[in-house]
């Protein structure tokens, strides 16, 4: 492990997470497979309880690095912990080439799933069940995260999506999906039906299956996945308005387990920034709590 910032100091706080950026071999891409990680302080491999552990995406044409270099997570997750509202927690920010799914680039939701949380568990004391997972991101990786929490409702315990990229029917004509290698076919032209196929309307009707109680039932196998949603009310994709109609989609489904909040802003990390202490406030009432239910 080789640190990429050291010990991050904050004037007034002696506890300082660690942050390191590492690599595997991915079966699945046939390639390494980055991301950066960061340690809480004192993290300790023989600790008696496994860590919580967010999964944290970056957006379209981003990287691992974004969300130590531009979105202020070590911080954030320093200030937080030494506050007391998150449990000391292990953050993982991976890097994929695609808008994490399997598109016409990489399989990068497979490599996510296959990859990615077997090598987390297997090298790190992080938890390995429902209620000590979270996913979290911003733009193409909120809509990512809001994905793998509707695919895979038994594997998260919380989501969060800032700025999601979650567009119904279809992204705007700026949206950098339209000319992103994801969804771009043999002919270089954007994949409409490859889109429709991936985004959250497509997972909907199976996610409201698997966590609505059937009759006779006080409740579901899996419990729903309590989702935090972002957007800034000037966004130039129109994400407020898309913002809403996922929450609306999510809400019909689990009523009171959506929290949508706006800021001043456009789709920028002042926006994202200034979003993420709320959703990782509203994602550990779930992460690592007693109101996480299921041990996928």
């Amino acid at each position: 492990m080789f640190s990429l910032f050291g010990w991050l100091a904050l004037s007034n706080i002696a506890l300082a997470g660690d942050v390191s950026r590492e690599q595997f071999f991915s079966s699945t891409l046939g390639d390494d497979y980055p991301y950066t990680l960061y340690l809480p302080d004192s993290y300790d491999t023989a600790a008696t309880s496994p860590y919580p552990v967010i999964y944290l995406l970056h957006g379209s044409f981003g990287n691992e690095r974004d969300w130590v270099t531009r979105g202020n997570l070590p911080q954030v997750a320093d200030r937080l912990i030494e506050a007391g509202h998150l449990p000391p927690a292990v953050f993982v920010m991976p890097g994929s080439r695609s808008w994490w799914v399997d598109g016409h680039n990489e399989a990068a939701r497979s490599a996510f799933f296959n990859d990615l949380l077997p090598h987390i568990e297997a090298t790190y004391h992080v938890g390995a069940t429902r209620p000590l997972r979270g996913v979290a991101g911003l733009s193409a990786g909120g809509y990512g995260a809001v994905n793998f929490a509707l695919e895979r409702p038994d594997m998260f315990a919380a989501a969060a999506a800032l700025s999601p990229a979650s567009y119904v029917p279809v992204p705007p004509s700026n949206s950098s999906a339209n000319r992103h290698p994801a969804f771009l076919n043999e002919q270089g032209q954007f994949d409409r039906a490859l889109w429709e196929q991936l985004n959250y309307t497509a997972h909907l009707e199976r996610y409201r299956l698997q966590v609505t109680p059937r009759p006779n039932a006080e409740q579901s196998d899996i419990p729903p996945v309590p989702l935090y949603i972002s957007a800034g009310r000037s966004d130039e994709y129109d994400a407020e308005f898309h913002a809403r109609q996922l929450r609306q989609a999510i809400e019909r489904i689990q009523p009171g387990q959506v929290r949508l909040d706006l800021y001043p802003g456009g789709h920028t990390w002042r926006v994202w920034r200034a979003s993420l202490p709320a959703a990782l406030n509203f994602m550990f009432q779930y992460v690592g709590s007693t109101n996480a239910t299921g041990d996928g």
